[in-house]
């Protein structure tokens, strides 16, 4: 017998439904049920490797930490990772199969997906109690609807109840609400149950009365409404848990132990990819972490991170473009710490020779690393582990980039040279003893009287957020209407809105 399920679809982008089928999971699992995370087609630049050497959507390996399971390639079985506006690397299964347009993608090859799609769904609802599956965007995207593999379009093959989340910290939810159900066809519109306010500020009462009218207007219910809370974004596709403030992109900062605060600034380089390493950096007490795209920007700065990215070569253009390249030379020159990682790794190094990803053949690098990078078609996926500083160190490598390091002092796979450091690995600064480690060696070299807190648990900070997530669903929605809508599938009887019906 398959398991219940549940598809949590979206008003927009960025509605909420990544952190929401998050809370949905780790309610569910803290009620005893078995539940697994399912996202058909997700377009992101942050990934992740499974144990099984598997390349999915950070996003989904998050909420399988939310269901407490092992992440794996059946939650996310298309992944799109974007190269540019117009064409994207398609990873299927977890290993990348090409790059190819939007055109080409939604002009046929996403319609062929959809039996790989439905066949890793089936297999998880045959072995879970119940599958909380994420869609894309909006369902209501009508020119995308014949292709569709992640909203309407698995939801009627699947025989799946839709929940729709809207952002009311936008403004407009309930225009929203009503026009993503009119704009549906009759068939997609008998699986969409009711809809979840998501980010409420203020008084619930005053709320209820359009949801009343909601409900009279589409004859369909809302399961609840979330409160507005800071610092739930974790791991999001495109989202990041920092604040706009000019062109500076800053985190929140708690006091520190030592004296000082640390400065971090990450360079915003094109097609940035897994920003969500320095999550681990923005969780130590008196550490600020801020995403800059202008040089003068890293002058106070006590390290500077390169991150990784989807165009290196690109990338490594625009810091040069920007005057960021130059700063980064002065830096090193002057011992003051930088880290590259991935793609900022690369960048770092002496030459690339790229005829995979932007296919320009031999660049020089910055030259601030004794490395020399050739990029290979085959997609290097490996969860390592080792030492680093004396402590112990797991991460996570996906790239295309083949380095050879040719001098320098070992550092994880890669090398560093006095105060400027280089890996492959993502992921490694959420060791707690390495981060500490590394972090003091930062402010040694930035004469700052800084102190890494001692206790400070990234996994544990993690359950935190986590916990918070379910408890947001286990307070302010109807879980029990909500376990019945999961358990019994798709609902019946749920009046049709034609397309401009009056109000």
């Amino acid at each position: 017998m398959s398991g219940g399920g549940l598809l949590v679809a979206g008003t927009t982008s960025d509605a909420g439904k990544s952190v929401v089928t998050a809370g949905i999971c780790r309610w569910l699992v803290r009620q005893g049920v078995k539940v697994a995370p399912f996202k058909a087609q997700n377009m992101s630049l942050n990934s992740f490797v499974t144990r099984e050497g598997a390349e999915i959507g950070r996003a989904q390996a998050m909420q399988a930490q939310a269901c407490r399971v092992e992440p794996a390639a059946l939650m996310n079985p298309v992944l799109l990772k974007p190269g540019s506006d117009r064409s994207s690397q398609v990873v299927l299964m977890g290993r990348p199969v090409g790059e190819m347009s939007a055109r080409g993608y939604h002009g046929g090859r996403q319609e062929r997906l959809l039996g790989t799609v439905l066949e890793c769904l089936a297999e998880l609802r045959g072995t879970y109690d119940a599958v909380i599956c994420e869609g894309a965007g909006s369902p209501a995207e009508i020119n995308l609807r014949r292709t569709d593999i992640v909203n309407m379009g698995i939801a009627r093959n699947a025989r799946l109840p839709v929940l729709v989340v809207g952002d009311i910290d936008r403004g407009g939810v309930f225009a929203s609400f009503f026009g993503t159900v009119a704009l549906l066809s009759r068939e997609d519109q008998e699986l969409v149950a009711g809809f979840l306010v998501n980010k409420f500020r203020g008084d619930v009462s005053l709320l209820e009365p359009g949801l009343e009218m909601l409900h009279g207007l589409t004859g369909r219910r809302t399961y609840g409404v979330l409160p507005y809370r800071h610092g739930l974004g974790i791991d999001e596709e495109d989202g990041l848990r920092v604040s706009l403030r000019g062109s500076v992109r800053e985190s929140e900062v708690s006091s520190p132990v030592g004296e000082d605060i640390l400065r971090v600034a990450v360079c915003a380089v094109p097609l940035m990819s897994n920003f969500t390493d320095v999550d681990a950096l923005a969780a130590e007490p008196g550490v600020v972490v801020r995403f800059v795209d202008r040089a003068e920007e890293l002058a106070d700065a006590d390290l500077v991170v390169v991150p990784g990215t989807r165009g290196t070569v690109r990338a490594l253009e625009w810091l040069r473009e920007r005057g960021l390249a130059d700063a980064l030379a002065r830096r090193a020159v002057e011992g003051r710490p930088v880290l590259g990682i991935c793609g900022g790794f690369q960048i770092l190094g002496e030459h690339i020779e790229d005829e995979v990803e932007s296919r320009v053949g031999r660049v020089d690098g910055l030259g601030l690393l004794p490395v020399r990078v050739r990029f290979a078609r085959e997609k290097t996926l490996t969860r390592p582990v080792g030492e680093a500083l004396g402590e112990p160190v797991e991460g996570y490598e996906i790239h295309h980039g083949v380095a050879d390091v040719v001098g320098g002092e070992p550092f994880l796979d890669g090398c560093r040279v006095g105060q400027t450091w280089g890996t492959h690995w993502h992921g490694s600064l959420e060791s707690d003893g390495f981060r500490r480690a590394f972090l003091r060696e930062v402010a040694a070299a930035a004469g700052r009287r800084f102190v890494p807190a001692p206790d400070t648990s990234f996994a544990a900070l993690r359950e935190e957020q986590l916990d918070r997530l379910g408890d947001l669903i286990e307070q302010h929605a109807d879980t029990d209407a909500l376990w019945r809508l999961i358990e019994s599938g798709a609902p019946q009887g749920l009046p049709f809105i034609p397309p401009g019906a009056p109000v």
